[in-house]
């Protein structure tokens, strides 16, 4: 049949009967369309288009439309340039404005004074009547156009160079909407200008008016920095006020009971007679929201969480520690409360989790070791982390990169010293050393807890030789718990792993003899250079880079061995300050370096040193446990204090004599 249709060159056609044919001819009218078929129309409510959308379509279509033409007086249409079309869509444009802002108008001439006065080579007197005109013109109007992109910073700069009468003002005008500007993107930093300029009255009176909004803001992305900044620099008791009310839902209802002296929530809920599970409940409740939304840069928050975490549960603790594990941290760690959060975090944690907070870290390095107190983090790793391999690869490799910068840094130094001697109350203050020492109460005393239970059970099996053992393995438990805080590796095998396996110690020796001179007479660089000549704490370096230290030594010698000159713009390192103490801290430390300098810079030479700062070297000499180099020594200084050109403090020489 289709070879047929095909030899015929026909296609076989659908023959169309009645109706249809009648469409098809023209001839009858289109099939009407439903009424129901129309959302608009429809009976049910599902399918009408939203008021919102019909708005929207509304404005489209009523939205004038630029014409390419224009009609000319004759009627004809006149096509119009590119920049008649821009200036026509320009103009368009501000019309809208007009009518979709209530204030444009003012907007616009205050940016036009805003652009004067703002200038820095503007005389004071033209800018206070600049100023002055402003606000004149914002008067009754400034809690309307604080939020303004352009507003905004006009009142900025209005209230940093006004008289403290107009400014007071301006405060009057702003206080009763302080809450709602403080969420506002643009107004929030007017608000910080506010209470920067703002007397002790007002800053009182505006920390008032946040009674009862201090959660709800700080879960707000832009309130809370509102929050924050008040907390900084208000005073004590108005600290207390603002985190009161994070406590416990009575003292956010209550403000009577706000005022109390207590800082520990120990002591609140003591004095107030509050349920410890209610306080927690409502804290959690707080820290929560804040925690998943990420806000957590702000020392306020820092200093509930630290509270929290000295009364929280077991499980409740662990669950804050798992959330701050990894990248949220480093935004923690700058601030005192952070810092010591961050080290209980590490100290708490899982591997995994202190794993994630390593590598939180990594391309930050060099900034947290140069922080104040993000550098007590990075020695808490180095003391507290036993997998020695992901510290090498991403911390110590950074600071390498960066080493004479972290050496010479005030508190950079910090990882470095903890390396070479840990623990020393020389360079680390008791309040670092007691941040390194903090712990979870919950989550250490479950660990006493397991070991008294297994104590007790063992010494109920039985007597005698079996008490013996209870008890030893009773102590062999508690020596565990105490290191299951931390690392379970031997510190000592840790640390060799860090600073000499890792070629940070061999690193460290090569910037000393390259830079002795600029490292001797810093004020922070000299204790790193101390503790490398005497090869750091347990003589560490001794073992590996012996060899190097000789010939560290050999440079410092060598600068002391340099004649004086009264023509070299360059100081002695003997007649330096700081380079003559680290010097003879060496000399009495050190009894190799004691040798080398001695023949290298002082034998037969001592009188000319004998007076200033380099006479505490001479004396070092005197006291050197050294015995060839004190009898060598001896015989030169004796002349020189029997002369009196030289003079030993009378401690010393009495507790040589004695």
């Amino acid at each position: 049949m289709a070879a047929k249709n095909q030899q015929t060159g026909k296609s076989k056609k659908r023959k169309l009967v009645g109706p249809a044919k009648a469409n098809r001819d023209g001839s009858a009218s289109k099939k009407p369309k439903l009424s129901s078929s129309n959302p608009a129309n429809h009976p049910n409510k599902a399918f009408k288009t939203p008021p919102q959308k019909q708005q929207q379509q509304k404005r489209k279509f009523e939205r004038p439309q630029i014409s390419k033409f224009e009609k000319s007086e004759a009627g004809q249409d006149k096509p119009l340039t590119k920049r008649e079309r821009r200036l026509r869509a320009k103009q368009l444009a501000e019309e809208r404005k007009k009518k979709r802002k209530r204030h444009y108008t003012l907007e616009q001439e205050l940016a036009s004074l805003w652009e004067k006065m703002r200038c820095r080579n503007i005389a004071k007197e033209e800018r206070s009547k600049l100023i002055s005109e402003a606000l004149q013109k914002m008067e009754g109007k400034i809690p309307e156009i604080a939020g303004s992109h352009v507003s905004s910073r006009v009142l900025q700069t209005c209230v940093k160079h006004c008289s403290q009468t107009e400014r007071d003002a301006v405060f009057e005008e702003l206080r009763p909407h302080f809450i709602s500007l403080a969420c506002n993107t643009y107004a929030v930093h007017l608000v910080k200008k506010m209470l920067d300029n703002a007397s002790k009255t007002q800053l009182a009176g505006v920390i008032s008016s946040l009674h009862g909004h201090v959660a709800s803001l700080l879960r707000h992305m832009v309130g809370s920095v509102v929050i924050e900044h008040a907390y900084q620099i208000a005073n004590a008791t108005q600290k207390q006020e603002l985190l009161m009310e994070l406590y416990s839902t009575e003292l956010q209802l209550f403000k009577d009971l706000v005022s109390t002296k207590e800082s520990r929530l120990e002591d609140v809920i003591y004095k107030l007679g509050l349920q410890k599970g209610s306080v927690l409940r409502h804290m959690n409740s707080v820290i929560q929201p804040i925690l998943e939304k990420g806000i957590v840069d702000h020392s306020i928050i820092h200093r509930v969480l630290i509270e929290y975490l000295s009364m929280a549960d077991k499980i409740s603790a662990a669950d804050v520690i798992q959330q701050l594990s990894g990248p949220l941290l480093v935004r923690m760690i700058h601030t005192r409360d952070g810092s010591r959060i961050g080290m209980l975090c590490l100290k708490h944690g899982s591997a995994k989790e202190r794993k994630k907070i390593i590598k939180g870290m990594k391309g930050h390095i060099s900034k947290i070791a140069c922080d104040q107190y993000g550098c007590m983090v990075l020695a808490g790793i180095v003391v507290i982390v036993d997998d020695t391999k992901l510290v090498t690869k991403i911390i110590i490799r950074e600071i390498q990169t960066v080493l004479k910068q972290i050496v010479l840094d005030k508190s950079g130094r910090r990882l470095l010293l903890q390396l070479l001697h840990p623990n020393c109350s020389r360079y680390l203050s008791p309040d670092d050393l007691a941040s390194l020492n903090l712990s979870i109460p919950s989550l250490s005393a479950e660990a006493e807890s397991l070991t008294k239970s297994e104590k007790d059970s063992q010494r109920e099996e039985g007597s005698g030789k079996e008490d013996a053992e209870s008890d030893e393995e009773g102590t062999a438990a508690e020596s565990v718990e105490i290191t299951s805080e931390g690392g379970k590796k031997d510190p000592s095998l840790r640390r060799r792993e860090l600073l000499v396996n890792s070629g940070l110690a061999e690193n460290l020796v090569d910037i000393c003899i390259e830079s002795t001179r600029e490292l001797l007479q810093s004020n922070f660089g000299k204790e790193i250079i101390y503790e490398v000549a005497t090869g750091a704490s347990s003589g560490i370096l001794h073992q590996t880079l012996n060899d190097k230290l000789k010939n560290l030594h050999e440079a410092i010698a060598s600068l002391a061995a340099e004649p004086k000159s009264e023509e070299s713009e360059e100081e002695h390192v003997l007649e330096n300050f700081h380079s003559s103490r680290t010097i003879r801290k060496l000399v009495l430390d050190c009894p190799e370096f004691a040798s080398t300098l001695w023949k290298k810079a002082f034998e037969g030479k001592c009188e000319s040193w004998a007076q200033g700062h380099s006479s505490k070297v001479l004396c070092a000499f005197w006291e050197t446990s050294d015995s060839k180099v004190h009898e060598s020594a001896e015989k030169e200084l004796q002349p020189l204090l029997e002369s009196g050109v030289l003079k030993i403090p009378e401690t010393k020489q009495s507790a040589n004599e004695g």
